[in-house]
């Protein structure tokens, strides 16, 4: 998993509450077994018409968020089923960051162990960013993990608040087997202690 650290990036919106996991990857495109090739279906049913053409209203089709690695929303942001396929769309398309005043709990762990920082921010800021990104074209957030700190280049400096382990995480871009592969060598050694004992 590639580690995260800081992040200069264009910030699109998705202006909706309750965004569930059916809408950011709709279920059929769920037969893939690979994490990769999802993105294409990100927010599928917003994004294109029934004929599969962009759909001009949804607001990341417009040209000024295209390349943007920044997500906005609203509350309860990845309700619904437990899918994994939902933070792995959300990465395949190119977010590393989605900024919303809260998750649905097991979407927000799922992106942790899928190299994506959810930052959980008030709705007053919340609302702010979305002001932000609609009065500049191009509107970027420079997002620093290491010192926890959100800003842009019109004033603004957020201090935001993570649990540290969740944080190192990203910052050593570690999974769960990431994790455990630190040990590596204590588990061989605990293995050749256990098997000797076993075969003694």
């Amino acid at each position: 998993m590639e580690a995260f650290k800081k992040l200069t990036g264009i910030v699109a919106p998705v202006d909706r509450v309750n965004v569930d996991t059916d809408a950011i990857i709709p279920k059929q495109f769920l037969k893939r077994i690979e994490r990769t090739g999802f993105g294409q279906f990100l927010f599928y049913e917003w994004r294109f018409d029934e004929e599969g053409r962009d759909n001009p209203a949804f607001e990341m089709n417009k040209p000024r968020y295209q390349g943007a690695s920044v997500l906005i929303s609203r509350a309860n942001f990845g309700c619904g089923s437990s899918r994994e396929h939902a933070p792995w769309a959300i990465m395949d398309y190119g977010f590393r960051v989605v900024i919303a005043p809260s998750f649905a709990d097991i979407f927000y762990n799922n992106c942790f162990k899928n190299g994506i920082l959810p930052l959980k921010l008030s709705e007053e800021q919340v609302e702010d960013l979305f002001q932000r990104t609609a009065a500049h074209e191009g509107y970027q957030l420079n997002v620093d993990l290491e010192n926890n700190t959100l800003s842009d280049d019109y004033g603004l400096e957020i201090k935001f608040q993570l649990d540290e382990h969740r944080r190192q995480f990203l910052l050593l871009g570690l999974d769960d087997i990431g994790l455990t592969l630190q040990h590596a060598d204590e588990i061989a050694a605990y293995e050749e202690r256990h098997a000797a004992k076993l075969f003694a």
